[in-house]
């Protein structure tokens, strides 16, 4: 790995930055909602009005507000809520670890339990444990996030079911408490997400198994076991590696979002919602452009993960 690829793909990177907080700049800012009146109610003298839209940067051009916007988000001076005064980046600060640890556990859950019922299919592939794990997929694709959280909840955090975990809250101050409100969210999130892992990571063994390397490991004598583990896992990482970190934010922001709105959990999550609903836009511009710029950085990663794992994109 060449330093001329490193500085290339970082010079890549921040023009990919560049351009996306350009569109998430003209889509959340500059056509966004005129917050004046939100501020200082409609009954303002027209000096009390220049002056708030001057420390809004109202006055200023387009190149100035978007840099100023740039500059926000680098420096993570993202502004207070209209709602509750709170910092952005302090609010965000606080919110994040919340949704890391609440998805986490289902995240990585999901994608192993994924990734070994598609090589339990890939090396069925056709006969009827193949059908079988493949319709089981595709009913578990076919069912509503939120029916699944219901019917968990029903099963296990209600005198209908279980009652073992609590329906709603997060108070978490050990390793057992994290244990008991975290089971059913982590449990709904691998239901939703495996049907749809399981699906993508069962097709890139099926054409990984089908191609003439693997046909010749077979035709020297290579055990079932060693075939799928050592050649068609090893040679499917890259879109492995693609799947998982592009869907980091993915899974943080628009999986927490009805996880943690639904059972109460404060995390960044529920703080979107409750923008979106409030229209309370320094939030709104901070989690959108922050996830923008986290999925450049993660194409990032990936390009150089890419090069580590696949010795024919090193020449």
């Amino acid at each position: 790995m060449t330093v001329r690829f490193v500085l290339l793909k970082l010079l890549h990177g921040i023009l990919l930055i560049l351009g996306v907080t350009l569109v998430s700049f003209v889509l959340m800012v500059w056509f966004g909602p005129d917050q004046t009146y939100t501020l200082i109610g409609k009954n303002a003298s027209p000096e009390q009005i220049a002056e708030v839209r001057r420390e809004l940067g109202y006055d200023q051009p387009f190149l100035g507000r978007y840099l100023d916007y740039v500059a926000d988000l680098a420096t993570l001076d993202l502004g207070a809520s209209n709602a509750s005064g709170e910092p952005v980046a302090g609010l965000l600060a606080r919110t994040v670890p919340v949704s890391l640890a609440l998805m986490l556990p289902g995240f990585v859950l999901g994608n192993l339990l994924g990734i070994a019922l598609g090589l339990a299919a890939a090396a069925r592939h056709g006969r009827f444990g193949d059908r079988l794990i493949s319709g089981l997929s595709v009913t578990g694709m076919s069912i509503s996030f939120l029916v699944i959280i219901i019917l968990l909840q029903v099963l296990l955090s209600t005198p209908y079911g279980l009652d073992l975990f609590p329906v709603r809250g997060w108070q978490v101050d050990g390793p057992a408490t994290y244990a008991y409100y975290v089971t059913v969210p982590t449990l709904a999130l691998v239901f939703v997400t495996l049907g749809y892992n399981t699906r993508f990571y069962r097709a890139v063994f099926i054409e990984e198994a089908g191609k003439d390397h693997i046909t010749t490991a077979r035709a020297f004598g290579a055990s079932r076991a060693e075939i799928l583990w050592k050649h068609v896992l090893r040679n499917s990482m890259v879109p492995i590696i693609t799947r998982v970190l592009f869907s980091i934010p993915l899974v943080v922001i628009s999986g927490s979002l009805l996880i943690e709105t639904y059972f109460g959990i404060p995390g960044v999550g529920r703080v979107t919602f409750d923008a979106i609903t409030s229209g309370d836009q320094p939030v709104l511009k901070a989690v959108v452009g922050l996830t923008a710029v986290t999925f450049v950085l993660l194409q990032l990663l990936a390009e150089l993960a890419y090069r580590a794992l696949d010795p024919r994109l090193r020449a």
